[in-house]
């Protein structure tokens, strides 16, 4: 079956691609996508172009993937700068290259939209076909769930790369109280004394959902988030009409927390919300302030997750600190389709030799939890 490709979300109605859906996952719903693609944030001028790719049968749309073509690596959260510089020394093309992700949100979840996987696998099986008459070097499918990963590891050329996250975990906590009596002494009064020093500062959190927020309050948390790739000098990927345009198509998902020091905000975590998942995405501050960063990307979700019965804290791509505040380390996977047979094979050795070195890390990492021993 040909493959369609689809260069603007907005010229397909929204409840057809939400139907594709298998599950409440907000990142891969028509709002948050298109919102993307309306708002500038991304596009060819800043080498993310839409192209996502459909199959129809009987005037009826039966399978999509969200994919962009890329002149570049970044925003993806999977590294294969290595892979591109490799190429350009071996006189070949790695660019432009087709991504299957979500933009600038390392999150787990579906990428192959079919509800039928028959129909699913069709449009997987067409993709090398594609990738030559397109001229691209190969595609890479990032943050893959279980149901997707079942299906690439047996269609010939896919090779899986995994890497590492800190995911926490509520198992039925009755609240933050009761998370910490699960932790060893001195990881539980570490905790206490962290988050005693962010309210010793007068500092005060409150959380919002979309239609309790104004202009202004979308104003403040994009000053915040933009400031974090600032301080670093970079351009931030988003623009500030993202975070409007998605709080009009996707409102339901969005929760953001405020952090007001006498009454004045100071900084801001912005979360959604879907598949009994708190998701936390971006965070900043215009000011710093002693433990502030652990306070709001992580004690404050980790209470609305407890609040809100949600049994799992996502809270983004990075960071060992999350380890010794109960994050546990959670294995991720991305498949790569490369059209090129040498570069396949070299990419296929070194991903081999690193599949076990992140699962030595992995298990390694384990030990670092904060967590009572049994008989502890």
């Amino acid at each position: 079956m040909p493959i369609q490709v689809l260069d603007r979300l907005d010229a397909l109605p929204a409840a057809q691609w939400d139907a594709l859906l298998p599950r409440p996952q907000p990142f891969l719903s028509h709002g948050f996508l298109s919102a993307l693609e309306a708002s500038g944030s991304l596009g060819k001028a800043n080498g993310w172009r839409p192209e996502h790719l459909l199959l129809w049968e009987g005037g009826q749309l039966k399978a999509a993937l969200p994919a962009y073509r890329k002149w570049h690596s970044y925003g993806e959260y999977v590294f294969d700068h290595g892979w591109a510089d490799a190429c350009r020394r071996a006189g070949l093309s790695y660019y432009p290259k087709l991504l299957c992700a979500v933009p600038f949100s390392p999150v787990t979840g579906p990428r192959l939209l079919a509800p039928e996987p028959e129909q699913g696998l069709a449009l997987l099986r067409a993709l090398p076909e594609h990738l030559l008459a397109e001229g691209l070097s190969g595609a890479h499918v990032n943050f893959t769930d279980a149901a997707l990963d079942a299906h690439l590891a047996t269609l010939d050329g896919w090779q899986e790369r995994l890497g590492c996250q800190y995911h926490w975990r509520n198992r039925g906590y009755r609240d933050f109280q009761d998370f910490l009596d699960t932790l060893s002494s001195r990881k539980r009064k570490q905790m206490r004394k962290e988050r005693e020093l962010v309210a010793g500062q007068g500092i005060a959190f409150t959380w919002y959902g979309a239609a309790e927020l104004s202009e202004a309050h979308w104003d403040f948390v994009y000053a915040c988030y933009a400031n974090t790739y600032e301080v670093r000098g970079q351009a931030p990927y988003l623009t500030r009409a993202f975070f409007s345009l998605l709080a009009e198509r996707l409102p339901a998902p969005i929760r953001v927390v405020l952090a007001h020091q006498h009454g004045r905000p100071v900084a801001m975590a912005f979360s959604l919300v879907g598949d009994n998942c708190l998701y936390g995405r971006y965070w900043g501050c215009l000011a710093e302030f002693d433990r502030l960063h652990f306070e709001t990307c992580f004690y404050q979700g980790m209470e609305y997750a407890i609040a809100e019965g949600l049994g799992h804290f996502d809270a983004g791509a990075q960071g060992e600190h999350k380890l010794i505040r109960g994050f546990e380390p959670t294995l991720t996977r991305s498949w790569h389709y490369l059209l090129h047979p040498g570069l396949r094979e070299a990419v296929g050795a070194f991903l081999q030799e690193e599949r076990e070195g992140v699962k030595a890390y992995a298990a390694e990492a384990r030990a670092g939890l904060p967590y009572k021993q049994p008989g502890g």
